[in-house]
């Protein structure tokens, strides 16, 4: 095995040597620069006896070094055609791989404690995000997502990137975003730049109807939360009196409402959606 894996001569012999060419529609850019692939394993938690799920581990340049920190990894790809060279790439390994899309995976079948270190396919990050939090299972997220994701990740209300994902985030647990990555450190090297953020989960999930609301809330920023929510299908008289309830003007946009906010307007919607059956 040449080392290092990851320098970019490797990683072209590697794909001329399989026949391979990454493929830009399933997010395939290949990490080339070791620092980078050391911060995210460090900053991840990857060490001996530790559950590792990655996303799309490509070439297993990543893959590769979380196996030889001791963690158990598993490793979802979607690309068959990835077979011979991560055989090659990863033998001797304590590496488990589940070939198939990593939108279709169970993610709640992971064993509790479960960490996400992955540089994840842009198309699906958001996407993914949602699911590991929402599993149960999985209690951080270290993971490289393009920037524009990353300050939506971690911005509040009122500020220009918050929206349903910032909430959800909110929600569910706490956001770091460490630092952005060049484009020269992938091959090839993306259209965009990236930055490494660690996600941690509280474990505890929130109410459904609370998630709901927020999406219902956040579907389109430039609306008023009033407006948003009609549009959802909330029965007028039982949302008048709910914001009337939680002291909130129905004119004011969701994304400048705070969670506590958000909360107190669910807890009233119930409220007097009860009434209204009990009366």
């Amino acid at each position: 095995m040449p080392s290092p894996l990851y320098s970019p001569k490797t990683v072209r012999e590697l794909l001329e040597r399989h026949g391979l060419r990454p493929t830009k529609s399933l997010g395939q850019n290949f990490l080339i620069d070791g620092n980078i692939l050391r911060l995210i394993a460090d900053a991840g938690g990857a060490q001996a006896g530790e559950a590792v799920l990655e996303v799309g581990p490509g070439l297993g340049v990543l893959t590769r070094e979380l196996a030889e920190r001791g963690a158990h990894v598993t490793a979802l790809e979607k690309d068959e055609r990835l077979k011979g060279v991560l055989a090659e790439t990863l033998a001797g390994l304590n590496v488990k791989i589940v070939w198939g899309d990593a939108l279709d995976f169970d993610y709640a079948s992971l064993p509790a404690g479960t960490r996400v270190i992955a540089n994840l396919p842009y198309y699906i990050s958001t996407a993914l995000l949602t699911r590991f939090m929402s599993s149960g299972s999985v209690v951080s997220a270290t993971v490289l997502v393009q920037r524009e994701v990353a300050e939506r990740l971690g911005s509040a209300p009122g500020q220009d990137g918050y929206g349903y994902l910032s909430a959800l985030i909110a929600l569910h647990g706490t956001v770091r975003v460490l630092r952005d990555v060049p484009k020269g450190a992938f091959f090839p090297a993306p259209d965009v730049t990236s930055s490494i953020v660690r996600l941690d989960f509280s474990g505890s999930l929130p109410p459904p109807g609370l998630v709901r609301l927020l999406e219902h809330s956040l579907s389109h920023r430039r609306k008023t939360l009033r407006n948003n929510l009609r549009m959802a299908g909330y029965a007028p008289d039982i949302l008048d009196a709910a914001l009337k309830l939680a002291h909130l003007s129905g004119e004011v946009r969701a994304e400048d409402v705070p969670l506590s906010a958000m909360s107190a307007l669910n807890t009233a919607l119930i409220a007097e959606a009860n009434r209204g059956q009990t009366s």
